[in-house]
């Protein structure tokens, strides 16, 4: 199958249910399956023929039973031709992180501390203006 088939299977929400089903919980006769679903067992039915026809389950009978299992080979395909698409997106996130590093923070300094003018700033300790406040509550009383 086509990566094109495959993508169209995997447009439906139901048709990736059936799947995370089948991968969670192994392989199901298509009415166990059906169960799972606030649709008719026919409707249920033609979501797994689609999937079959796209390569991503296999159907096996079993007396009058049609039982399902995954076949991850057309997935592997979609991740084969996504991948460039995720190195594109690391690489954006990279440059990302990189420019936020490089902006100082809301206190004006850069990740090694230092102010615009390139010296290192310190902040004032902050038990210091708690004692202050300590102060103007005791004068206040």
């Amino acid at each position: 199958m086509t990566a094109d088939h495959v993508f169209a299977a995997l447009a439906s929400p139901a048709r990736r249910e059936l799947l995370r089903l089948l991968l969670d919980e192994g392989p199901q006769p298509a009415g166990r399956l059906a169960e799972r679903f606030d649709m008719s067992r026919p409707s249920v039915s033609e979501h797994l023929k689609v999937l079959r026809d796209a390569g991503l389950v296999a159907e096996n009978r079993k007396g009058r039973e049609r039982h399902y299992r995954l076949e991850a080979a057309p997935l592997m395909e979609l991740r084969d031709w996504l991948s460039p698409y995720e190195r594109f997106w690391r690489e954006r996130l990279a440059d990302l992180t990189t420019l936020l590093d490089d902006l100082p923070d809301e206190t004006g300094r850069d990740e090694t501390g230092r102010d615009e003018t390139g010296r290192h700033q310190t902040l004032p300790d902050e038990t210091e203006g708690e004692k202050e406040d300590d102060d103007v509550r005791r004068q206040d009383d």
